[in-house]
Order: C-alpha cells, then structure tokens, then sequence
C-alpha cells in the first residue's frame, strides 16, 4: 500500500507540470485509478473533457510527462477521452 500511495504521489507530482496548461484553457485531469498493470486511468474534467483535441492533449502532453517522471508507468489512458479519427489529423 505504501508503494502504491508513492506511485500515485509521483503520477500526481507529474501532472502538476501539466496542469496550468490544462487551467489555461478551462480544463483539467484527475487520477482516477492506477492499475496493476501499471496503467494510469484518468478523467479530463472541464473543458478537456469534451474537447476534440483531448487524445492529442493525453498522447502528447499528460502521458508524456507521466512517463518521464514514473518511467514504470506502462501506459495513460482518459477514460472519457476519445481517438481522433485519421481523416481529421
């Protein structure tokens, strides 16, 4: 349990660089869960959640940074975020 609220620790530490960015356009991220498998399941809340550019924002920006600063965090997955289809990239 320890480790685990250490790991949440760092993944929060981690979105912390993130989120003044997130704030500037009106939106933001929360831990939702961290699996055994170590992927973190977030929720982008405000205007990221329903934003069109969220799954670039997760790739490019959060799931970034998470790994960087957690390099055993496998994978960062929003759980109401969806893909950009390819025609639109």
């Amino acid at each position: 349990m320890k480790s685990q609220n250490n790991l949440l620790k760092r993944v929060e530490e981690s979105l912390d660089t993130m989120r003044p960015y997130l704030n500037d356009d009106g939106g933001n991220v929360e831990v939702v869960e961290i699996t055994e498998e170590m992927e973190v399941l977030v929720k982008l809340t405000g205007k990221c959640g329903t934003c069109p550019q969220s799954f670039m924002t997760m790739k490019a920006g959060i799931e970034m940074a998470v790994k960087q600063a957690v390099p055993e965090i496998k994978s960062v997955v929003a759980i109401n975020s969806k893909p950009t289809p390819k025609h639109a990239i």
